[in-house]
This record gives C-alpha cells, sequence and structure tokens, in this order.
C-alpha cells in the first residue's frame, strides 16, 4: 500500500491496536488528541492576524464573508457563518455559504461533489464575488478539488482568498492569496478529519470571525453591544450590558432599551450623554457605528 503524503491520511502506529484498548483508555485519548488540534492552530497566530486585518479592510468597505467547503470542512464553515448574526448582527447577506453539492449537503454526506472544480466556479459567479469579498476556503486535506478551484477563482476576481488546511504545503498554500495551515498530523482513526482536523478548523474559524468582528466594531469592553434581543434570554442579557456599560440600576437600562428600539448602543449613549434617540442615533451614524468613538472620540 502507498503511503498518502497527506499527514491527515496516514495511519500512525500510536492508534494501532486502538480497537482493543479499555475504554477509558480509549476516552482518554481521544480527547488528548483534541490537545494537539488546539496547539496546531496557536502555531498559525502570526498568519492568522495578518488574515484577520487584511480581511476587516475589505469587510468595512463593505464586503462579505463567502465560506467555501465540502463535507465536514463545509458543515463547521456552516456554523462560523450562521452564528455570526445572532452574536455580531452580521447582516445575513454578508455571510454567504457555499457547500459542495449544494444545500442538501449540509445534512446528508455527499462525497463525490467535492471533485466539481466548475461548481465552485458556478457558485462564486452567482453569488458575483468581487474585490471588497473575503473568501474562506476550508479543506482538511488541502487538496480538495472544489475548495482550490473556488479559492483560485475568488483570487482572479480580486478578492482574497483565505485557505484554512491540516497539511503543510498542500496545493492550498498556491491557491489562496493566505493560508492559515494547521499542522494536526494523524488521526486516531486514520483519514478521520471531522476529529482533529475538524476541532482545528472550528477553532481557527471561531478566533479569526470574532477577531474581524471586533477590529470592525461590533464589541465595546468585551461585550456584545450590536447584539439583537430577540427572546426573553437574549432581553435579559441586553439589560445586563446597558447595566453594566452605563452604571444605571437594570430598570433604569430596560426603559432606555425600550426607547431605543432595542439598540444596546443607542440606549448606553443615551443614558451616558443624556441624549434623546434622535441625537444619540446622530452620534453613533458620526462614528460610524462604533460605540467607542462615539463615546469616547
Amino acid at each position: 500500500m502507498t503511503r498518502d503524503p497527506r499527514e491527515t491520511e496516514t495511519a500512525s502506529s500510536r492508534y494501532a491496536a486502538i480497537e482493543d484498548w479499555p475504554t477509558g483508555d480509549l476516552v482518554g485519548a481521544l480527547i488528548d488528541s483534541q490537545y494537539a488540534a488546539i496547539a496546531a492552530v496557536q502555531a498559525t497566530q502570526a498568519v492568522m492576524g495578518e488574515a484577520i486585518d487584511r480581511a476587516t479592510l475589505r469587510l468595512a468597505r463593505g464586503g462579505r464573508l463567502i465560506y467555501m467547503g465540502a463535507g465536514t470542512s463545509g458543515r463547521i464553515a456552516t456554523q462560523d457563518a450562521v452564528e455570526l448574526r445572532p452574536t455580531f448582527s452580521w447582516p445575513e447577506s454578508r455571510s454567504v455559504v457555499l457547500m459542495a453539492g449544494g444545500e442538501a449537503a449540509f445534512t446528508k454526506a455527499r462525497e463525490g461533489a467535492e471533485d466539481s472544480e466548475a461548481e465552485a466556479v458556478a457558485a462564486l459567479d452567482a453569488a458575483g464575488v468581487g474585490e471588497h469579498d473575503v473568501v474562506l476556503g476550508l479543506a482538511a486535506s488541502g487538496t480538495t478539488p472544489y475548495t482550490l478551484a473556488g479559492l483560485r477563482h475568488a483570487r482572479n476576481r480580486g478578492a482574497l482568498a483565505i485557505g484554512f488546511s491540516n497539511n503543510l504545503g498542500s496545493p492550498m498554500r498556491e491557491a489562496a492569496t493566505l493560508c492559515i495551515e494547521m499542522d494536526t498530523g494523524a488521526e486516531p482513526v486514520a483519514g478521520s478529519t471531522r476529529m482533529k482536523a475538524g476541532t482545528a478548523q472550528k477553532v481557527a474559524l471561531n478566533a479569526f470571525s470574532t477577531a474581524v468582528m471586533i477590529r470592525l466594531g461590533h464589541v465595546y469592553k468585551g461585550l456584545m453591544v450590536e447584539m439583537k434581543p430577540t427572546n426573553a434570554k437574549l432581553k435579559a442579557r441586553a439589560v445586563r450590558i446597558v447595566a453594566d456599560l452605563t452604571g444605571k440600576p437594570e430598570w433604569t437600562a430596560t426603559e432606555a432599551l425600550d426607547a431605543a428600539g432595542g439598540s444596546i448602543k443607542l440606549a448606553a449613549i443615551m443614558l451616558l450623554r443624556g441624549l434623546s434617540l434622535n441625537d444619540a442615533q446622530a452620534l453613533l451614524d458620526r462614528a460610524s457605528g462604533n460605540l467607542r468613538r462615539a463615546l469616547e472620540g
């Protein structure tokens, strides 16, 4: 049997008899392997920082985050994209997910779809990818044709193409503008990249998208000031955020939030600056929606 050069596909001698291990040892080994995933992401800090700064510039000009992937990588990308709206009020129109095999592949495996380069190009063209967009392509192997074709096409259209892979020196390095390579190595079950590689991708995307949102002003003093209070839990959280930011009692924060139509930022400005809703909105608009600049600048 020819050895696959991709580390994510290799079989580790450490796990050669894994099916014979006592259950406690088996669980411990599977959990321990996740630490390697975190370490692999930590090693990408420098290139991750560059990717975040460059992405922020594009998105500040109105660009979109476009996620691309196949199978497990595509589903991890989908989770990150979907969670941006409730956490940061990032518009759904500016968070696009392109999955090999289409929407059906989100819940049912369509393994052959990852080989279609034409599908990736067509999906990006249909989305109208352009120079202000940031395309995030995920592929544990760094060799998935769908994802590589998407990254190359995005670059050709002027977009910032950022790749996330789990093998060093894969073809993704050439396809992307920047490549975040998380060297997670062999899996406890050879080739099952839903394990260590999947964990690393989830951590990397969490770090990337959260940092971008912070840079764009969607967080103030570590609080989710763009969050929309759309259910009871979030309404209570919004009240606590306004109360924490302003030093006012929660009943006052509740009244301000009601007057501000649920906007945490407007409620905070009204209470801290003693402004009407219209004047608070004007101040926030002059600060381009950035609460720190509105209050401190």
